[in-house]
């Protein structure tokens, strides 16, 4: 069973930035895809960076030129470094994995790391 660790999260001020980081219990060279999400109180979880196995990114369009994804195959670990934080990024933080799996696929979540941004 693959496991996710995400850590890295807490209180940063207004325009400050952060680096969330996703241990992978396998080698991150063995999985498709690694995704980062994010869940306010209330809302919806909302797609913010991928970052695929040969290095490849995609970001939603709201986070661009302030979050950047990227990874670590020795470690196992892919990072989202975070800048020019705002209240509005305030939520917990996640990252999710697509696994093979026989010829099929599995999606493995962490348990997600909550970023507060204060005014």
């Amino acid at each position: 069973q693959v496991q996710l660790v995400e850590s890295g999260g807490g209180l940063v001020q207004a325009g400050g930035s952060l680096r969330l980081s996703c241990v992978a219990s396998i080698s991150t060279n063995s999985i498709n895809i690694v995704n980062w999400y994010r869940q306010a109180p209330g809302m919806p979880r909302e797609f913010l960076a991928a970052i695929s196995t040969f290095g490849g990114t995609n970001y939603a369009d709201f986070v661009k030129g302030r979050f950047t994804i990227s990874k670590d195959d020795a470690k196992n670990t892919v990072y989202l470094q975070m800048n020019n934080l705002t209240p509005e990024d305030t939520a917990v933080y996640m990252c999710s994995a697509v696994v093979p799996n026989y010829g099929d696929y599995n999606v493995v979540w962490g348990q997600g790391t909550q970023v507060t941004v204060s005014s």
